[in-house]
């Protein structure tokens, strides 16, 4: 079946308790999200079979639209040549855990680091970095890998015709640790090689006989450049062939994804949902030529993706905070960010041993949402830690790639950071996508976009977005099968837009103007719009609407355009409308007197209308 000929698609996905899904038709033209569905996960017991929550969340669907999704039998997706059922089929899954790795370079901070980019980039958690200067005995490496039990180990280590003996070492820990995967019995643990290719047979040796050895391309055949392709496409086909495939049930979920292609049946492979996440997060900066970052926070784990460039070119980048959540994670997110640092966002007078309870409350008990205004609000402000600290780990593995020799001024020279200096430049940042549960069911979308600025604080010109109900990781899979309705979908259903931040950054002296901003409004009235220090405004302007602007900075801040330069372009609003944000140099300090910082935080939630004014002048409901 031709690309153009699909007029229906049903994608799924299986998360770790909620299975997604949603159906996609041609209408009117184009592209759009007809229905949605969704039942609980069904990969643990009593079912133990990820089908039977597949089939509950279509069904829903089926009821909803009158019309037959399943097979006669229903035990199976109806796809088609003749028009019943849908056109194609195609899901994600990051159920049972989603996809664990430990990876292995020879430097912890140059192929260690490499490994670990593509390990998260085709989606996996890593679980640990093994490298010969990490600094453990080996014996202790040993142990760690047994006690782990990843799903599958990337080894990598030395540039092509370079030392082989560390990386045959590496190889000797992981023969000696014979760790057992955590799915199936009676089948070996897969194990990918993409270290120097002149070891290749010396690894084999070492490891051919315990493991299911695969052997790629180097990750770095020289210092001065990387090769994660090769490795990322062998990890999402093991995870397929070795992870999937023992899961319960994915066996036979396998077979039901694919379509008709002149006549044939083609099978679409099941990806990892954080891969798909981040594949449709590189295409939308491939197709608009744009920086994007992303970021899906959940109960457990929040992923970062970004697309920024180095060297003129591109450069994808995801990272995994696995002890930053919601719920099973909460408590986590308050002892790495530390109780000053979430009770600082709280907008009303609390004691310390309440928030404390509050947060262990919700750990023992992840699947309750707030009942009341005021544990809203104290969720949102453990929210802001998570994703402040996501993107402070995300931060340092987006880099360029250290050891690579570079042109140093003599400004650099006491900056040992400019090796390796990190890609993520928020002031060349384009667009800012949310999702998850916290940001794309936020109560107000002003509450998701002040999340947002409070906790990436934004640079320069800025589109805040929200991931609408979560269909990221649908159309990252579908967007391998047919682009062309993926990005219909993205455009027109799952992305909400929320408007421009303008955030001028740099230093600057309180109480003054930071920028003074000319819009052009459609109907050619003008108007100014200033920007003061230490102050949030909301300026109304509807999804859709765009203004002619002109920027122009006090002197020594920055727009964009460099420190004192006017900024010219397009603004656009939004559901929320155009943020304009004067607290100045990043990251800006709230006042340490508790009586001033609540009047500045119930200030900013005014100005944007995150909370209702009624409930912070009672001092939150107390």
């Amino acid at each position: 079946m031709a690309a153009r000929e699909i007029k229906s698609i049903l994608a799924t996905d299986c998360g770790s308790t909620t299975t997604k899904s949603i159906l996609i038709e041609w209408r009117d033209g184009r592209f759009r999200l007809i229905r949605r569905g969704e039942a609980p996960t069904t990969v643990e017991a009593p079912a133990e079979d990820v089908t039977k929550g597949v089939l509950n969340a279509v069904g829903e669907i089926e009821d909803l639209e009158g019309r037959q999704f399943l097979n006669d039998a229903k035990d199976g997706v109806l796809v088609s040549e003749d028009g019943s059922g849908v056109d194609v089929y195609c899901s994600t899954s990051s159920a049972g855990g989603g996809l664990q790795m430990t990876v292995a370079g020879v430097v912890k901070s140059m192929t260690g680091e490499s490994a670990q980019r593509a390990a998260l980039g085709a989606g996996a958690i890593v679980m640990d970095v093994v490298a010969s200067n990490d600094g453990r005995l080996p014996h202790e490496k040993v142990a760690d890998i047994r006690r782990l039990r990843p799903d599958m180990i990337l080894l990598s280590g030395g540039i092509d015709g370079g030392t082989m003996d560390h990386v045959v070492e590496l190889a000797e820990i992981i023969r000696a640790a014979d760790p057992k995967p955590r799915f199936g019995v009676g089948y070996k643990l897969p194990v990918i090689y993409a270290g120097n290719k002149d070891a290749r047979k010396a690894v084999a040796d070492q490891l051919g006989e315990t493991v299911e050895l695969k052997i790629v391309d180097n990750l770095r055949p020289v210092l001065e450049r990387e090769n994660l392709g090769p490795a990322r496409d062998t990890i999402h086909e093991l995870f397929m062939e070795h992870v999937m495939a023992q899961a319960p049930g994915y066996a036979k979920l396998m077979e039901w994804t694919g379509l008709y292609e002149n006549g044939t049946w083609r099978n679409v492979p099941i990806m990892p949902t954080p891969g798909a996440v981040g594949k449709l997060i590189e295409t939308v900066a491939k197709q608009l030529s744009i920086h994007v970052m992303g970021v899906d926070i959940g109960g457990a784990t929040t992923d970062v993706f970004s697309v920024f460039d180095s060297e003129g070119q591109p450069v994808f980048n995801r990272t995994v905070s696995a002890n930053l959540g919601m719920s099973y994670s909460v408590s986590n997110v308050l002892a790495s960010a530390g109780m000053e640092n979430v009770m600082r966002w709280v907008p009303f007078h609390m004691d310390e041993a309440d928030l404390r309870n509050r947060i262990r409350n919700k750990m023992i008990r992840p699947t309750t949402i707030p009942q009341e205004l005021e544990e809203l609000i104290i969720e949102q402000a453990i929210a802001r830690e998570a994703l402040r600290l996501a993107l402070v780990q995300h931060r340092e593995l987006a880099v360029g790639l250290k050891g690579v020799a570079q042109e140093r001024t003599i400004g650099d020279a006491f900056d040992q950071s400019s090796s390796g200096a990190t890609l993520v430049d928020m002031m060349a940042l384009d667009l800012l996508i949310g999702s998850g549960g916290v940001l794309s069911h936020a109560p107000r979308r002003c509450q998701t976009a002040h999340m947002l600025i409070d906790s990436f604080l934004p640079e320069g010109v800025t589109m805040l977005a929200v991931d609408s109900i979560f269909m990221m990781p649908h159309l990252g899979v579908l967007s391998e099968v047919h682009p062309q309705a993926a990005t219909e979908v993205f455009d027109n259903d799952c992305l909400i837009k929320l408007g421009h931040c303008v955030a001028p950054a740099g230093p600057a002296k309180r109480g003054g103007s930071l920028a003074e901003v000319k819009l052009t409004m459609p109907d050619g009235t003008t108007k100014t719009e200033s920007i003061n220090s230490g102050v949030m405004k909301l300026v109304a302007l509807g999804a859709g609407e765009k203004v002619n602007a002109e920027i122009v900075p006090a002197k020594g801040l920055d727009v964009g355009e460099g420190p004192g330069r006017t900024w010219t372009g397009i603004l656009e609003g939004g559901v929320v409308g155009l943020v304009l944000d004067g607290r100045g140099r990043r990251p800006f300090n709230l006042p340490e007197d508790d009586v001033k910082r609540v009047e500045k935080l119930q200030e900013w939630s005014a100005a944007l209308n995150t909370y209702p004014e009624r409930f912070l002048s009672l001092g939150g409901g107390r």
